[in-house]
């Protein structure tokens, strides 16, 4: 009976180790066969992700941030094991030169061709070796035509005591200060101290005529007619145009932002192939077309524009002419100057 005793024992051993080996060979490979996605708040069709899993088999795990500062203390301060990030162009352009970036195979993102050739070797990402690009679009200004009696063509509406507790302003340090040095007509990435502290005497003037310094709900807040001027990105524009008819937008004269949104891959991402997968898999056309229907930004693909429904592909708000393009900057990365954007940001928020 001991030796029968000492037998059994042995298989229940042996046995019990094939099934930790088994538990810890799906759970490695699970651990595997997934992608982290860290993107903007209200930025993708989800269902692009269930598809996504589908055809993959490649699980997504999916979380937001609200500004490029904020997921850039993030992802700088370690930790995190993102794959896919969806930073802003001058975002890019910091992470990359600090060397927060991976370069994309792009053996592996044979849909790259889709994309313009307009939209690819920008300032950012001179070489195209981090980035891949995901929407882009303006910044601008929309506002109620029963509310607003003047002409919007300028930013210094923004500052007009008619509209007091009626203005919405980005809660964007890049943005709105870049909305204050473009009225004093200098550039919206100007790193000059001087020129810096005039924009923050500037939006400390204007601080008691905002209703709010928000992002997200600036939307809905145009949309349901609670204030008379917002300073908005195109893509939310379309959408709070295409939902209240008496809302318009515009660019105004002094010039403004063109900017850009990205996919990249952080250094160390835990599943860059994945990541590849899932950066090819929304660069295709039928994808990219969705995911702007669902959105309303702009797409950096005529063959995904086309795929459009005709409206929204002839939409002068989410596809400016050429001529109005040209005269837009694209933000750059202000290096050590960043400290003094967001200290300035800091003074006017909590005067």
């Amino acid at each position: 009976m001991k030796k029968y005793g000492l037998k059994i024992v042995v298989a229940i051993c042996l046995v019990a180790i094939l099934c930790v080996t088994s538990s810890c060979s799906d759970k490695a490979q699970n651990e595997k066969n997934i992608v982290n996605i860290y993107n903007w708040g209200e930025y993708i069709d989800k269902d692009l992700l269930t598809k996504f899993e589908e055809e993959t088999g490649v699980k997504v795990i999916y979380s937001n941030f609200n500004t490029n500062e904020d997921m850039y203390v993030k992802l700088k301060n370690g930790g995190s094991n993102y794959d896919v990030v969806v930073p802003s162009d001058y975002m890019i352009e910091k992470m990359s030169n600090e060397d927060m970036l991976r370069p994309i195979n792009w053996k592996n993102v044979p849909n790259l061709k889709y994309v313009d050739r307009e939209y690819l070797y920008h300032s950012y990402d001179p070489n195209q070796k981090y980035s891949a690009p995901f929407f882009w679009g303006t910044l601008g200004i929309v506002y109620n035509t029963t509310l607003v009696e003047d002409p919007v063509e300028s930013w210094e509406i923004l500052w007009n005591k008619k509209y007091e507790r009626q203005i919405v302003m980005l809660d964007s340090s890049r943005d709105s200060i870049g909305i204050a040095l473009a009225l004093l007509g200098y550039s919206m990435n100007a790193t000059d101290f001087d020129q810096l502290k005039e924009a923050e005497a500037l939006l400390k003037e204007q601080y008691p005529l905002v209703y709010a310094y928000l992002v997200d709900q600036t939307k809905d807040i145009m949309i349901n007619g609670e204030a008379a001027l917002a300073v908005m990105y195109s893509g939310d524009a379309v959408e709070a145009l295409s939902e209240n008819e008496d809302l318009a937008y515009a660019i105004p004269l002094e010039g403004s932002n063109l900017w850009f949104d990205a996919m990249v891959i952080p250094a160390n991402a835990q599943h860059p192939e994945n990541a590849e997968k899932f950066i090819n898999f929304m660069l295709a056309p039928e994808n990219a077309a969705q995911n702007a229907e669902f959105i309303w930004y702009s797409i950096p693909s005529t063959a995904a524009k086309e795929l459009l429904e005709e409206e929204l592909q002839n939409s002068e708000v989410a596809y400016p002419p050429k001529k109005v393009l040209e005269k837009l900057e694209v933000f750059r990365d202000p290096g050590d100057m960043v400290k003094i954007y967001d200290d300035i940001w800091q003074e006017v928020k909590n005067q």
